[in-house]
């Protein structure tokens, strides 16, 4: 049996973000493991440019997810007024001025940001090796007792709920996500399943489908790299425990 580390990432505002291009910022259905990695990092207080402690953080991690309620998905228009002289932080660390000339300044600076509303999804994961630094009991201390502020996916994402909710100890992801209760679904949603996404080399049923996704960071260069494959299927909600089934 291998134990699991159970995440409740919920929210009125969530942004699971997936690859950005020029001022699009879409979101995926579920967390990539460069943002649970950023998320796991943040709490334990490792800084952006300790590039090989994420890095290896991420390349420790092996994890499921379970989506058990999304209400909608919607963009949000962005606009900022710019000037020459205004700076701004980036990723490594210190500030960047801006350049051009002045008729650069004149119109504003726009984006547009996807979020998802009213979300709750479950995560179990693990860290390999697990006797290595930092290891689970580390990892859900820190959630606990955060060194910064967390976030699901964006700042103004704040969780609804507290995101450490204990271990599992299960033959495999699937066998974990099957021991945490569901999340109360949307008001006059249809009992039409939850979607699971499990990596390629875990036990899962025969009807899910593989999936192609850019979910790892290249923590050193800044970027986002590379093609992970998973598979996702949606699984009825009898197949998981109810809140008063956990209870009981």
């Amino acid at each position: 049996m291998t134990r699991y580390l159970v995440l409740r990432l919920e929210g009125p505002l969530v942004a699971f973000g997936d690859v950005m291009v020029d001022a699009i910022g879409p979101v995926r259905d579920t967390p990539s493991a460069s943002m649970l990695t950023g998320l796991m990092a943040n709490a334990l207080g490792v800084r952006r440019e300790e590039g090989h402690r994420l890095a290896r953080l991420q390349d420790r991690l092996e994890f499921a997810v379970r989506l058990d309620r999304r209400a909608e998905r919607f963009t949000d228009f962005q606009t900022a007024r710019l000037d020459g002289a205004d700076r701004g932080w980036t990723t490594r660390g210190r500030p960047e001025g801006r350049a051009g000339g002045a008729d650069t300044y004149r119109a504003p600076h726009i984006r547009y940001r996807e979020h998802d509303a009213d979300v709750s999804a479950a995560v179990v994961l693990r860290l390999q090796p697990a006797e290595e630094r930092p290891d689970l009991d580390t990892i859900a201390l820190a959630l606990d007792e955060p060194a910064r502020p967390l976030f699901l996916g964006r700042k103004p994402c704040l969780p609804a709920a507290p995101i450490f909710a204990g271990f599992v100890e299960a033959s495999d992801l699937y066998a974990a996500l099957t021991m945490v209760p569901l999340a109360k679904p949307c008001r006059g949603a249809r009992d039409s399943g939850v979607l699971v996404v499990l990596p390629a080399d875990a036990p899962r049923p025969e009807t899910f489908h593989p999936i192609h996704v850019c979910d790892r960071r290249d923590w050193i260069a800044g970027i986002h790299c590379g093609d992970t494959l998973l598979y996702a299927g949606t699984v009825p909600r009898n197949g998981f425990p109810h809140h008063e089934d956990a209870a009981a």
